[in-house]
């Protein structure tokens, strides 16, 4: 990936072994040290048992993918070491309880094969998850990390639980890393440490983060995984935030609820993934036409009906560009990472403030659930708000109208309350005063200047948002098309193929609607070869693309068994479009899939 540090590890075992706690404490480690990290969990939907794999990168420069090698594996059962010891690269090592693990005997002249004496090193405990605080102390001794540093970590992890809890978890650390210090050898690269300390933050905070800081009054949500991490963000936040935070008893009411809080001039948002989804799509349509900003959140899994609950996929496009019925106004986007998805919900705010419509906002398991490196002063907690046409003061209505018909399609919106307005949403059709016109007789001039009016609404939205530009070589001999969430992994296979004399490019389009059509053609007709990489089985986006633009691309590469992209995925496909059946994939690292059969 760079010149730079670039370590990957992961910590495998079963639902109840406590792995997310030595995930976080080397997170917060890592972050301290000014190092960039992208963490990736691959779990089952069961609360206890089933197979778990937590793989950290570490690099040194901005990683927003796991990539293709592993370097270290901490295998808490003998399942972990079965499936993965043959993905350590050569040089790697592997750290497992030799009391109730049998190492990898084929992997003994390729990696070193790190064995503990549980039992022994913590025959004083009675707390089984102890031994993953000596595995830790392994781990950052084989890191090259000073002792003092994993001892700062555990007192703040387990200070809450008292100082007891603290001095137990630092002496078996200590164990743990005196042993690796007299048994093993360390990696020839320590971790190193960079001037400026970054955070940490998963994909569903920085939603939850962005949305506080454009203004968000109200949040409302039924829990549905991989959403339900936003709830828990605002849940926590809420008071200090100024926030109001609901759960209501199912989306049909979570989407309804939310649209009569925006109705009365609060920032509201609501998020769920895709069955939720599937019944919030009525709503969506009554605040196109009552013309409320409100912004829907869709947190994508693998479906459909159930699906796969604790894997990825960008399986619902379809479904955001067909929710609700006839042609109404509405927003979807599609943010490429967790900052990006911050940034995102800000500025989306103020767009379906100024439209007077909906807005959907397309994340998926993958960057909801990803835990990533952030620099905090990127972080913007004070944007720029912009209500739009909003009446708040008590006055002479001087004629109002809420739906007003006028140059821009955009209407005077009176916040209910305000003296001297009239405020009405009606969900059927309806004149600018919001008086159904069925109710004297259906009046089709009346219809169609109405339907002409909100269709205006969007006529200036490019002015307002980026479009999608190439980045890389023009003269690129295959140009990969993307939207969302895959944009970090292209960009890193690109480096790949550079290094194999493949000259590549890559679009990512994240704006879906409105479809910056004009731009995005222009673009794929000055490419030579194009490939568009997705996660999902059908080509949703492809489909998408070339009903906007007429269009069609020259080759595919789509994953849709529930686990992301890694980079070695679309060079392998790339090669494979260009001819070259070999490819390029060493073996050293097989594919999710493969590995959680």
């Amino acid at each position: 990936m760079s010149n730079g540090y670039d370590f990957a590890f992961a910590i495998g075992g079963a639902a109840g072994q406590g792995i997310a706690t030595p995930g976080n404490i080397l997170a917060r480690i890592f972050v301290r040290r000014g190092l960039h990290l992208y963490a990736y969990n691959a779990f089952q939907s069961i609360i206890r048992g089933g197979h778990i794999f937590l793989t950290i990168r570490v690099n040194t420069e901005l990683v927003d993918t796991h990539g293709d090698h592993l370097h270290l594996i901490l295998a808490l059962n003998q399942d972990t070491m079965t499936r993965h010891a043959k993905h350590v690269v050569p040089g790697g090592a592997i750290i497992y309880n030799s009391d109730s693990i049998t190492p990898a005997e084929d992997r003994q002249e390729a990696v070193q094969l790190c064995g503990l004496p549980i039992k022994e090193l913590t025959s004083d405990s009675r707390n089984k998850l102890v031994q993953n605080t000596v595995s830790l102390g392994v781990m950052l001794n084989l890191m090259g990390v000073d002792f003092s540093v994993l001892e700062e970590a555990l007192t703040l992890q387990f200070k809450h639980k008292g100082q007891e809890v603290v001095d137990e978890n630092v002496n078996m650390a200590r164990r743990g890393y005196d042993y690796a210090q007299a048994n093993f050898t360390a990696f020839p690269a320590a971790l190193p440490e960079q001037e400026k300390p970054l955070a940490v933050w998963t994909g569903n905070d920085a939603i939850a983060m962005g949305g506080a800081a454009a203004g968000v009054k109200f949040y409302v949500a039924y829990p549905m995984s991989p959403a339900t991490g936003i709830l828990h963000w605002m849940a926590k936040n809420a008071r200090e935030c100024g926030i109001m935070v609901r759960q209501i008893e199912d989306e049909i009411g979570v989407a309804n609820v939310a649209i009569g809080a925006a109705q009365t001039g609060a920032r509201t948002m609501c998020a769920t993934s895709g069955g939720g989804f599937a019944l919030m799509t009525e709503a969506i349509g009554a605040a196109s036409m009552m013309e409320i900003p409100v912004v829907f959140v869709d947190v994508q899994r693998a479906g459909p009906s159930t699906g796969v609950p604790t894997k990825t996929e960008q399986g619902d496009l379809w479904q955001a560009l067909g929710a609700s019925q006839g042609d109404f106004e509405r927003i979807i986007v599609a943010p490429k990472d967790a900052l990006d998805a911050f940034d995102t919900v800000v500025e989306l705010f103020n767009l379906v403030d100024h439209y007077q419509c909906p807005a959907i906002l397309l994340s998926d398991l993958l960057i909801s659930e990803g835990t990533f490196s952030v620099d905090p002063d990127a972080i913007n907690m004070q944007p720029t708000i912009d209500r739009g046409e909003m009446i708040t003061e008590g006055g002479p209505s001087n004629g109002y109208q809420r739906y007003k018909i006028t140059e821009s399609g955009i209407s005077p919106r009176a916040i209910p309350g305000v003296a001297g307005h009239a405020y009405v949403a009606p969900t059927d059709e309806h004149d600018e005063d919001g008086i159904l016109i069925s109710d004297e007789f259906t009046n089709p001039h009346k219809r169609r200047e109405m339907v002409e009016k909100r269709a205006r609404k969007l006529s200036t939205f490019f002015d307002k948002v980026q479009a999608p530009a190439l980045e890389g070589p023009e003269d690129a001999e295959v140009t990969l098309v993307g939207f969302g969430s895959t944009e970090g992994v292209i960009r890193e296979a690109r480096k790949s193929l550079e290094e194999k004399g493949v000259k590549v490019n890559q679009l990512a389009v994240k704006w879906i609607l409105p479809f910056h059509a004009e731009a995005v053609s222009g673009i794929l007709n000055k490419s030579k070869k194009t490939v568009i990489v997705e996660n999902n089985y059908s080509g949703q986006f492809h489909r998408f693309l070339r009903s906007e633009t007429g269009r069609s691309v020259d080759g595919h590469i789509r994953k849709y068994d529930g686990e992301p992209f890694q980079p070695h995925h679309i060079v392998d496909g790339v090669m494979d479009h260009l001819g070259d059946k070999k490819g390029v994939t060493d073996g050293v690292f097989i594919p999710f899939q493969e590995i959680l059969v």
